[in-house]
């Protein structure tokens, strides 16, 4: 298929993400027989109908999968970003582990018999740490949004606001040096800043996929986190701007 069906490419494209798909520019360009400028005019078009949300690389189903689903995805790259994050611990610590599978990830990865206590608002995070026999577990209740993984609500945002966290690993959806790091669901973004706020230190664990990913609400700047943990292939030029705004970003090491 040429350039010259622009529309024809688009609604396949579509389809795709109907179905639940995430698509990659380069993979694209290649199938269709087009320049990757031609399909990122594409997912431009297609964000714009509200049928994608536009990520580095590609783009992904407007609808946000439950946690459940995602733990499984990149498994390797979760566990370099762990590993990475998992030096940063003090000895004594409270560590907040927001939802999210990379933090699921950062369970196993926590340094053993260093005194830890873990709060979270996520029953999987929560589940993975009943399985460490050396970690205590402050869980955070209130209403579990499921597509989440975790609860966000007020009762969580009171219960947070009454600790003194140590270090605090908070998920998100988005970071760009303009728009700083987001989310996609408002009560989340609220709850998340509740936990930065009564944090001493705070990392976010940034896959690729979530450069320049966009989302309607904002969390912060980047540079009102301590670090940023990074994979160990992101876009040098987008790192350097991440610098730039003034947070300091770590690579982690290699996944395989």
């Amino acid at each position: 298929m040429t350039d010259e069906f622009p529309l024809a490419r688009r609604d396949l494209i579509a389809a795709r993400l109907a179905e639940g798909q995430s698509v990659a520019s380069v993979q694209l360009a290649a199938e269709f027989g087009v320049s990757e400028d031609a399909i990122r005019r594409d997912l431009r078009a297609l964000a714009a109908e509200g049928l994608c949300r536009r990520v580095y690389g590609g783009a992904l189903p407007l609808a946000v999968r439950p946690l459940s689903a995602r733990l499984g995805e990149g498994v390797e790259a979760k566990r370099a970003l762990a590993a990475r994050a998992a030096a940063l611990v003090g000895r004594g610590d409270l560590v907040f582990l927001d939802a999210g599978s990379t933090h699921v990830a950062l369970v196993d990865a926590l340094p053993e018999d260093f005194g830890l206590t873990v709060a979270t608002n996520s029953v999987d995070v929560a589940a993975a740490v009943m399985g460490r026999q050396d970690l205590d577990l402050l869980m955070i209740g209130g209403a579990v949004d499921a597509t989440i993984g975790g609860a966000v609500d007020a009762v969580a945002v009171e219960a947070v606001t009454r600790l003194a966290i140590d270090l605090s690993f908070v998920g998100v959806c988005g970071v760009s040096a303009e728009q700083g790091v987001v989310a996609l669901n408002h009560a989340d973004a609220i709850f998340k800043r509740a936990v930065m706020a009564t944090s001493r230190r705070r990392v976010a664990l940034v896959t690729s996929d979530k450069f320049e990913a966009r989302a309607p609400y904002r969390i912060g700047p980047v540079r009102a986190f301590s670090q940023l943990v990074v994979e160990q292939d992101a876009p040098e030029a987008l790192v350097a701007d991440l610098r730039k705004a003034g947070v300091e970003v770590v690579s982690a090491g290699d996944p395989s």
